[in-house]
This record gives C-alpha cells, sequence and structure tokens, in this order.
C-alpha cells in the first residue's frame, strides 16, 4: 500500500515560505515592545475600531439623529455584525495563530485566531459602505481611519501582513455587496 498523505496548506513548501516572509515582514513594524509616544498611536489606533467602541458610538448617534441619521446607523450597525461573525467563521475555519507577543491579551484570549482580521475587514467594510451612505466627510473619515487601524494591528502585533489584507479583501466585497442591496 503506498503513502497517500498529502500535506496541509501549512505543511506545503511555497506557502510555508510565504507565511515565513509575511512573518518577517510583519514583525518588522512591531512596535509593541517600544515606548512612547508612536507606539501608544498606534496602540489608540489598534483600538479604535474594536466593536465594543463602535457599536455605542454608532448607538449614541442614532439616538441623537435624525431619520437619516438613524438609517444610516442602523444599516452600518447590521452590516458591521454580519461583517464580524463572518470573519469570526473564516478565523474559526483556517486557524491561524495570531503572532506570539503579550500585547493585545484580550484579543489573544478571546480569540486566538488572526486570518482574516476582523478590524480590517469592519473597517474596510465600512469605508466602502459609507460612499453610498455618505455624508462625503464620514467617507472620507473611514477611507482615512481604515488603513491606520490596519498598519495598528500588525505595529501592535495581533495581526500579520496578510491577516489585514485578508479582512481589507473581505471587508470590500462586504462593503459592495451591502451597496448593491442598498
Amino acid at each position: 500500500m503506498t503513502n497517500t498523505h498529502r500535506p496541509s496548506a501549512a505543511e506545503h513548501p511555497r506557502l510555508k515560505r510565504l507565511l515565513e516572509l509575511d512573518a518577517r515582514w510583519s514583525a518588522k513594524w512591531n512596535v509593541a515592545k517600544q515606548s512612547g509616544g508612536l507606539r501608544n498611536l498606534f496602540r489608540f489606533l489598534a483600538h479604535s475600531a474594536d466593536s465594543w467602541f463602535m457599536i455605542p458610538v454608532m448607538g449614541l448617534v442614532w439616538l441623537a439623529g435624525d431619520g437619516l441619521w438613524k438609517w444610516r446607523m442602523l444599516v452600518m450597525f447590521l452590516a458591521v455584525c454580519i461583517t464580524a461573525l463572518t470573519a469570526v467563521g473564516l478565523k474559526r475555519l483556517i486557524g491561524r495563530s495570531r503572532p506570539a507577543g503579550d500585547w493585545g491579551l484580550i484579543y489573544r484570549s478571546t480569540d486566538p485566531h488572526s486570518f482574516p482580521s476582523g478590524h480590517a475587514a469592519r473597517m474596510a467594510m465600512l469605508a466602502i459602505l459609507t460612499l453610498a451612505l455618505g455624508p462625503w466627510w464620514l467617507c472620507v473619515l473611514f477611507f482615512l481611519w481604515a488603513p491606520l487601524v490596519m498598519y495598528a494591528r500588525v505595529a501592535m502585533g495581533v495581526h500579520y501582513l496578510s491577516d489585514v489584507a485578508g479582512g481589507a479583501v473581505l471587508g470590500v466585497a462586504f462593503g459592495i455587496a451591502f451597496v448593491l442591496i442598498l
């Protein structure tokens, strides 16, 4: 009988080399162990797209806003929830561990998987969605904020570059889908 073992994706030589390259590039961006203002800025940005922060802000805008703002926040809330559930499901299915590190223990304990980045997916989706929802300044805000959050997630060592790239692709796809549904 012959051995028909096929290598898993992680065992495949080319993929293994790509993952090693991804880890090296991501490590070069890491500032989590440094001290000072840059680290603090990235720390703030890495947290700024947390669901536990964004959803209450959406709720406050919904409470204070007129009919159009209530509609925008409802659409954004539903889109954030659907995108987050999809990202979490994919993370569990793919099972890639986060980069080693000490920063972001809340993420490491509640969500130990890194691909795709839910933060990157959420921010890319909101940037695309606000193209349709408006107003223009909110769209500009998300298009500026999204890459900063993605960079910060790598800089603080809770994601690899490929995690945020995969999350961004997922977010753009979901953003386009939500715009088409509207």
